[in-house]
């Protein structure tokens, strides 16, 4: 990290909204240690109390933990008036439900965001909003961009050729946006709004595309398949087959917490993320197969089984990296493999991370 330009967060108040959550946890400690005094406003209502406090090391009683919906404008004035940067990491984030619940997705991150927007625009004291948007947004891109440069993919490359006639493309930020989701969708609506809004009155923005996040304190939740890492984990930890969708061809560029905790701090005061959208990846392609295989090697009994292609499972892509790295001065540190070794290690540390509707699952020996 650049030391010189993060010394501007020492003393100031960055409201981090979802500051609770998976992701604004760990930028809301990197904040801490950087001298800075993290504002967390969330709902807590995404898991049980608990898993904030024993897994996320959330204080929920503490001064700088605001419960509260970003939907609210006097709670969302009154963390804004006390802050001088903005993280924007409050969503319904997982994909699933966001599908099957439209109306809690938009008034999540369209009407919650554009109730923060307002109360932005209207400061004179925030000096940069970071937007929290994703990946999700390029769906799966261009065809015609359809082309992997990485000689040392190959692997990935004819197992994709073979499942899909095609080979994984890489995202740049001037793409075309092309959602296929719900979720998607309002990211997209999210980042054009942003810069509708803050760019109308001269408030610095930068927006942040994540790609696939993992690590932990990564937990799983019923009835979602997102965060590949933790759920296969999960699973081979409990005995549970891994289920490859489509045979597992899919294409991720998987990124661990702490990194993108890192980047979205170093968007928050470097000087050429003014106004800037960018890529938050690792600029490595990884098949969902590969994954499975990195996690069999911690669980050696674990079964893969087969399973058709859902509808809507993106065939996924990889990040271009120059103008992240070009920007911010920073690249990922932690690779995948070494990022599933981890996780291993801390489940297996932690193993009340394994929630008990899974461990039933176990009981029956189904996935």
């Amino acid at each position: 990290m650049n030391g010189t330009l993060l010394k501007e967060l020492t003393g100031r108040t960055v409201l981090v909204t979802g500051g609770a959550g998976l992701v604004g946890s760990r930028i809301a400690a990197l904040l801490r240690r950087l001298g800075a005094r993290p504002l967390s406003l969330c709902r807590l209502d995404a898991y049980p109390r608990h898993v904030y406090r024993d897994l996320f090391g959330v204080d929920v009683t503490a001064a700088d933990v605001v419960v509260g919906d970003i939907q609210n404008p006097d709670i969302v004035r009154k963390a804004v008036a006390e802050s001088d940067y903005v993280i924007h990491a409050a969503a319904l984030a997982d994909v699933a439900a966001c599908t099957h619940r439209p109306m809690a997705a938009v008034r999540t991150n369209i009407v919650g965001t554009q109730m923060l927007l307002d109360a932005v625009a209207a400061s004179e004291r925030i000096r940069r909003f970071v937007f929290v948007s994703s990946a999700s947004v390029y769906g799966n891109g261009d065809p015609d961009d359809w082309a992997c440069p990485c000689d040392e993919r190959r692997t990935v490359r004819q197992l994709l050729e073979s499942v899909y006639g095609r080979v994984p493309p890489q995202f740049h930020e001037h793409a075309t946006l092309r959602p296929m989701s719900v979720y998607a969708n309002t990211k997209a609506w999210g980042e054009a709004q942003t810069a509708l809004v803050l760019g109308t009155v001269n408030t610095s923005y930068a927006v942040v595309r994540y790609f696939s996040v993992y690590g932990e304190p990564q937990v799983v939740k019923e009835g979602s398949h997102s965060w590949v890492v933790a759920w296969f984990a999960a699973h081979a930890a409990l005995g549970l087959p891994l289920r490859l969708n489509g045979g597992g061809g899919q294409i991720r560029d998987l990124v661990h917490v702490e990194d993108i905790a890192t980047a979205t701090v170093q968007a928050l005061v470097a000087p050429r993320a003014h106004n800037e959208t960018l890529n938050i990846g690792t600029g490595t392609p990884t098949s969902i197969r590969t994954v499975a295989e990195l996690i069999a090697e911690h669980y050696p009994a674990t079964r893969f089984v087969e399973m058709p292609m859902p509808p809507g499972d993106p065939l996924g892509g990889f990040a271009a990296t120059h103008r992240m790295e070009t920007v911010l001065g920073w690249r990922p540190a932690i690779t995948v493999k070494e990022g599933v070794t981890r996780y291993t290690r801390w489940l297996e540390q932690n193993p009340g991370a394994l929630p008990a509707w899974l461990r039933a699952k176990s009981t029956t020996n189904t996935a």
